[in-house]
């Protein structure tokens, strides 16, 4: 098994290269920034990390994962949120608070546990925040989601919710705007910056910002 610190810089790498490989190389001051490491640091890794053929590194230019380093990747995830969901539906934790134990957690459980977990779980698709959980042979599912300021008005499925931030994530709590609730997103200020959200049983539409609709991911319901 990699060591932590391999497995935080191929989750951090695929995290800003995103699920899709296009080709394009992530800037290593990128992937510094997100680690809260120097650049200095980050190349002196990726130089590590390509001769383990892991990444392919182009020195001034960045960096993206070979096959094997998204495979690695992909594992770290899965153990990720797999460990977030035994966290939130067997232990009770709040969803907004689990992030940082499943931090690290997920470099220290076992594949013996993790597959216990996943079997007390009935093999859980998607992590509590509603993102998917990769399958054991590191495939991700695509769910087909938009980013919801980039919506028109209409009525939408909250899928995902991807701001990890415990503040944030018990705002929504009390907006009772979580994974799986259907609202209409009624009205676009732009000039204001807000959205307008209206929740079913409630009267007054909620209002949003549009940098926290960014962290929203929905898909259109018919």
């Amino acid at each position: 098994m990699p060591s932590s610190t391999v497995e935080n810089y191929l989750k951090a790498i695929w995290s800003l290269q995103g699920p899709v490989d296009d080709g394009e190389l992530v800037l290593i001051g990128q992937v510094a920034e997100k680690l809260s490491v120097t650049p200095g640091t980050a190349t002196t890794m990726m130089n590590q990390l390509e001769k383990k053929g892991l990444v392919e590194y182009r020195p001034r230019r960045g960096v993206r994962l070979k096959e094997e380093g998204r495979k690695a990747a992909m594992q770290v995830l899965r153990r990720h949120r797999l460990i977030e969901t035994f966290l939130v539906e067997v232990m009770k934790l709040d969803w907004a608070e689990v992030h940082e134990d499943a931090e690290v957690l997920e470099h220290v459980v076992s594949d013996r546990l993790l597959r216990r977990m996943d079997e007390m779980l009935h093999h859980p698709t998607h992590d509590p925040h509603g993102a998917p959980i990769p399958s054991s042979d590191g495939e991700l599912r695509q769910d087909g989601t938009a980013v919801l300021a980039d919506c028109q008005p209409g009525r939408y499925l909250l899928k995902r919710v991807r701001e990890d931030q415990p503040a944030f994530l018990q705002w929504l709590s009390e907006l009772q705007l979580l994974p799986g609730t259907e609202f209409v997103l009624s009205a676009i200020n732009s000039m204001a910056g807000t959205l307008s959200l209206q929740l079913g049983g409630q009267d007054v539409p909620v209002q949003i910002s549009t940098p926290a609709s960014r962290s929203l991911l929905v898909v259109k319901v018919n």
